[in-house]
């Protein structure tokens, strides 16, 4: 008799083990349903062909100029401009060619500023991203040169020193190097300075 209580027990047991098992995965949540963004800056989804990743601003300090950093991508077979409005500085345009990723700010990218920056480092400010006749709003992280990778693409507090007028980005062009549509991560590892100096010209008196 002994013989045939053991099987029962052994299914008994078997039995409570698999109802915790399901228990404990039912309560577990789903972490990779949701996008996110990889690095530091946030990720903006208009939809499936459009979307913008890693955004951020870099600055010495609130109210100065600030450089963007981040991609946008643009999966469709049509030429796009996105225009990102963040609060208290001019909306900067960027113009996206078809099955493309511009990056701004990065090394081989474009350069894009806020004329001015309404938040200290360390924070967000409220800001949207429109494109193709929709608009996401979201929040844009605020850095400062503390951290070596952005450092290097800290700008000067006057927005003139660039040379470019703030809020204004150039068309890439056929020579301008712009990412794939499938190259949808813009890690700082990518951000970096030429590191060369001009130096100054002799005068001879």
């Amino acid at each position: 008799m002994s013989r045939t209580a053991r099987p029962a027990r052994t299914a008994a047991v078997a039995a409570a083990v698999a109802a915790g098992a399901l228990t404990l995965a039912a309560c577990s949540p789903t972490e990779t349903i949701e996008p996110y963004a990889p690095s530091d800056g946030s990720r903006v989804d208009i939809n499936p062909s459009l979307r913008a990743v890693n955004l951020m601003v870099v600055t010495p300090e609130e109210d100065a100029v600030g450089a963007l950093q981040g991609g946008l991508v643009n999966k469709t077979a049509e030429d796009v401009t996105y225009t990102l409005t963040a609060e208290g500085a001019s909306p900067v345009t960027v113009p996206v060619p078809a099955h493309s990723t511009v990056y701004l700010g990065t090394q081989g990218g474009v350069p894009a500023e806020l004329d001015t920056v309404a938040g200290e480092p360390g924070t967000t400010i409220p800001a949207s991203l429109e494109v193709a006749g929709v608009t996401q709003e979201f929040a844009l992280h605020v850095f400062d040169g503390t951290l070596p990778e952005y450092a290097a693409v800290l700008p000067t507090p006057s927005p003139a020193a660039s040379g470019l007028p703030t809020g204004a980005v150039p068309s890439p062009t056929a020579s301008d190097p712009v990412g794939t549509a499938e190259s949808e991560s813009t890690d700082q590892d990518e951000t970096a300075s030429d590191g060369e100096s001009v130096p100054p010209s002799d005068t001879n008196e």
